[in-house]
């Protein structure tokens, strides 16, 4: 009988105490604690590991011998584990290829869709294409008026055909005896003997019919006839092409080929709808859908001046400015919009503008002129500042070769699909119309697409679109969407690890991500989720809390049950998580809120689906940014405000948003930073220490030593990124990247130096009996307590530089961790770190913090707003762009976007205070907000 529990057994990975424990199968368990407590050490280094582990064992040997051995996890025993799937919260790809359509497999069903039951359109006539067959041409006979003849035609080629003679011998051989020429009928010796030679067409008269009562006996011979028409070789092929000549005077032609209108059309395949696959990728860009070339951001700065305004920014000055009177007086020759925004022009004045007409040149062919010119070093200089990526003209930037948009499937065609919002699509797939026929051949690819579509609606990412690229992805959303290709697999018995699903999910959609959730256990999964969410926590099967504290203080197993167990337990327990479930701990509201009189503003943001909205973003306070996932948050703070405001500020910069002006009280700000979930550094030898510039110290200090002085060892010997004292093996990494071909890349301990990263005679090398590589190793709380115990000043000064680690929760991290290894949340909260190390003086500098309360516990977020808090009383802003509640009713200012995401998003709901939003009862965040302020 199969085991309901994975049973693990004596679970001593990092700070893990031995602890023992079983998960019910089959269920939804959340795993929670704070950070850094041995949440992922149980869930993902352990359970995942094991699971992992076990399945390479039980590929073959040959297999195995690519892969390598996998460690087991310091565990005494595990049982009864399922095969294991680990959904992390990091963006999977960087390629640009890589899109949510291909993500969730929804392009892959939409491409057999339009494969199997698509229908191609002439570009020209807007007929359908398809081949002709005899049954066909029977039936448009049958629709002919009685007693009218019909002459059946094949088209011999009669002007491109040589050796006509022989020819002509050939078909009278076969039996036929009449050609047809204008209008004529003649006998093949009539060609013969030299009576057709000028004739620009000649064709073979294969049967002559009047259409009337048919019976089985008349269509048998007319079929046999179509079917000769269609076969007839006059050349080296068959020419599958016939004429029907009705009544004398109308033609009507047919064809086996794919043709309309004298073009040849591809044929529907899953891979002409493919942008990775050369059949169907266009080929000028690829399928990568942009080109290097012209940049329209950069010709057309400013999209709300209209072309009279001078928006064309390459036509301002007296120079060029002869493009631009052409243009502007010529406009009434062709109708054209010169006092429009740019931004409202439509598709068709956008492609005129830029291609031009017989009355003006165009921006394309103004560049064509620039570019001849470029040997001149101001035309040089010109094309260069307005080249970067531009559209692919051959595809509009819709990537694929223009024979897929001929076919359509409900009019549309695939890349009009790809451009809707998920919920938009989902309504379209829905009341899509198919005959009986095209329905049995497409249920399971629109089965498919469905799911899936519901699905991603469901875990809040209605406002996506299928050709969003992957690597624009948050991690909240990046996993979502592995959730849903999860689910669209239907695998049953498997168990997933999922960590922290809730990221980025404004509080009106997690009930619809638990209900997800559940219906993967129904499916007949196990689930484990690492989470800090209330309401997620609350919906789950059983809680499993890891505590009571963090690093050496955690990594014991404090509470396992349900809600409802809590209260029997509560009084003894030593988990944080009750104490916050049950409300005997809290985050407290502030008493008061701080006033504003400086702000900067926003004026006319109208980039993404914002609504030309003014927004005032108060100085000196704790200003939340709020609303649903694709409200417009992002947009607003990340993408205009903060480059608006650094380009202000610095003179340069990346191109903000579109936007009007940005204005206010910016002279009172020193500087803007952008603190988002980025890792602190490029290099995986970056660590906590070396980005806050601690290591210097431990450095210094370690080159002061005796045995170091005797040796000649200086500060760069304790330096991992240049060569010295690092091992030469590993180059200072510790680990070897060893390339797998056809799969993911395997890291292995370095041998050389054991994983230690330096050279034995530097690790010689000892302060308190601590070589270089002990320091690294230990936990942040563990070399405050060291160097702080210590009596030279440089230690203490090595301790209190640590503190701000500890102060925003990251007491637990090691101080030599990879970057690569830390969390989005981790790594915000090291950037925060920094500058709560640093003494600004009288600088006022405004910090962007992009969901903060990423990876942390409710005892976590109390040290982050104090961590907040300690940066305004030094005179400093912070706006935080959030979704949680906590952090939401203690901002001092709150804006709230909505209401709902997508197209139906980007204005302002409320601007105000917490208690004010409340009353106003106004979107989805003042509901939420509700409960935790009581109002």
């Amino acid at each position: 009988m199969q085991d309901k529990f994975i049973r693990i057994k004596g679970a001593r990975l990092n700070n893990l105490k031995n602890i023992n424990l079983n998960i019910p199968r089959d269920k939804f368990v959340v795993i929670t604690g704070i950070s850094g407590s041995g949440k992922s050490s149980l869930a993902f280094d352990t359970i995942y590991a094991e699971g992992q582990r076990r399945f390479v064992e039980s590929l073959s040997s040959f297999a195995r011998q690519f892969l390598g051995r996998m460690s087991k996890p310091d565990v005494d025993e595990i049982t009864g584990i399922p095969p294991a799937i680990a959904i992390e919260q990091k963006v999977n790809t960087r390629n640009p290829r890589s899109t949510v359509g291909t993500t969730t497999e929804v392009y892959d069903y939409l491409r057999l869709l339009y494969a199997r039951v698509g229908k191609t359109y002439s570009p020209v006539s807007g007929d359908e294409v398809k081949r002709d067959t005899p049954a066909d041409v029977i039936e448009y006979i049958k629709e002919l008026p009685s007693e009218e003849p019909v002459l059946i035609l094949a088209p011999i080629n009669w002007s491109k055909t040589e050796e006509r003679t022989e020819k002509l011998l050939e078909l009278k051989e076969e039996g036929f005896t009449r050609l047809y020429s204008g209008g004529n009928v003649y006998r093949i010796e009539n060609a013969l003997q030299g009576e057709l030679n000028t004739a620009p067409d000649v064709y073979l008269l294969v049967d002559r019919i009047i259409p009337g009562d048919f019976n089985e006996e008349t269509e048998a011979r007319m079929y046999d006839s179509l079917q000769t028409a269609f076969s007839v070789k006059m050349g080296s092929e068959a020419e599958q092409e016939l004429i029907l000549i009705i009544s004398g005077t109308k033609t009507r032609k047919f064809s086996t080929f794919f043709e309309r209108d004298g073009i040849h059309f591809e044929e529907p395949t899953e891979l002409l709808f493919s942008y990775n696959n050369p059949l169907g990728a266009c080929k000028e860009c690829s399928g990568y859908g942009k080109i290097p070339g012209i940049d329209e951001s950069l010709v057309i700065p400013d999209p709300t001046l209209s072309v009279y305004q001078e928006a064309i920014a390459c036509w301002r000055g007296e120079t060029m400015r002869s493009f631009y009177e052409e243009l502007i007086n010529s406009s009434h020759r062709f109708d054209f919009p010169v006092h429009k925004p740019y931004k409202d022009l439509s598709d068709n004045e956008r492609r005129l503008l830029w291609r031009g007409n017989e009355y003006f040149t165009g921006i394309d062919k103004f560049f064509e002129m620039v570019e001849s010119n470029r040997y001149k070093i101001q035309y040089k200089y010109l094309l260069s500042r307005y080249t970067g990526k531009s559209v692919c003209n051959s595809c509009d930037g819709k990537r694929l070769r223009k024979e897929a948009l001929y076919v359509k499937v409900g009019g549309k065609a695939i890349t009009e699909l790809l451009d809707m919002s998920i919920s938009d699509l989902y309504s379209f797939i829905n009341t899509l119309k198919l005959n009986s026929y095209e329905e049995k051949i497409a249920e399971r690819a629109l089965k498919e697409i469905k799911g899936r579509l519901r699905c991603l609606i469901d875990v809040g990412l209605p406002y996506l679109t299928l050709n969003r690229p992957s690597n624009t992805l948050s991690g909240g959303e990046s996993q979502r969407i592995n959730l849903v290709s999860s689910i669209g697999s239907s695998l049953v018995g498997s168990l997933y690890i999922l960590d922290e699903p809730s990221i980025g999910l404004h509080p009106r959609d997690t009930s619809r991500l638990t209900d997800v959730l559940k219906q993967l256990r129904d499916l007949g999964n196990s689930l484990i989720v690492v989470e800090h969410d209330e309401e997620i926590m609350r919906e789950a099967d059983q809680i499993i809390d890891i505590g009571p504290e963090a690093g050496r203080y955690g990594g014991e197993l404090v509470f396992q049950g349900t809600l409802s167990d809590s209260s029997e337990n509560v009084a003894g327990s030593k988990s944080l998580t009750l104490d916050y479930l049950t409300g005997r701990e809290t985050i407290d509201i502030p008493e008061s809120r701080r006033t504003w009189g400086s702000f900067i503003q926003i004026t006319g943001a109208s980039e993404h689906n914002l609504k030309e909205i003014d927004v005032r973003f108060p100085l000196k306070t704790l200003t939340a940014v709020t609303g649903v996932s694709g409200s417009g948050k992002s947009t607003l703070v990340r993408d205009i405000f903060y480059p608006a405001l650094y380009r202000k500020i610095n003179q340069f910069g990346e191109k903000p948003g579109i936007h009007k002006e940005i204005t206010g009280d910016i002279s009172k700000i020193t500087s803007v930073e952008y603190i988002d979930q980025n890792p602190i550094g490029k290099s995986s030898r970056s660590n906590p220490v070396t980005y806050l510039k601690v290591y210097d110290e431990i450095r210094r200090l370690y080159s002061d030593q005796p045995y170091a002085k005797a040796n000649g060892y200086g500060h760069s010997h304790f330096s991992f990124n240049i060569d010295g004292g690092r091992c030469p093996e590993c180059q200072g990494e510790g680990v070897i990247n060893i390339e797998m071909q056809f799969m993911a890349d395997v890291q292995m301990v370095c041998e050389s130096c054991g994983g230690k990263r330096f050279k034995q005679d530097v690790l010689e090398v000892r302060y308190k009996e601590k070589n270089i590589n002990d320091i690294l190793n230990m936990s942040v709380i563990e070399a405050i307590d060291f160097f702080s115990s210590q009596k030279e000043s440089s230690a203490k000064r090595i301790a209190d530089k640590l503190e701000p680690l500890r102060a925003v929760g990251l007491s637990y991290v090691q101080l030599g961790q990879s970057s690569s290894t830390l969390s989005g949340g981790e790594s915000q909260r090291v950037k925060l770190a920094s500058f709560l190390g640093k003494d600004s003086g009288h600088d006022s500098i405004l910090f962007i913090f992009d969901e903060p309360t990423t990876g942390l516990h409710f005892h976590d977020i109390k040290k982050l707003l104090d961590s907040f808090n300690a940066l305004i009383s030094r005179g400093h802003t912070v706006i935080v762009v959030e979704h949680n509640m906590d952090v939401v009713k203690c901002a001092d200012w709150i804006i709230d976007l909505g209401p709902e995401g997508g197209d139906n998003g980007g204005e302002i709901v409320f601007a105000g205070t917490p208690e004010d939003l409340v009353k106003s009862a106004k979107g989805y965040t003042a509901v939420s907000l509700a409960s935790k302020l009581k109002v």
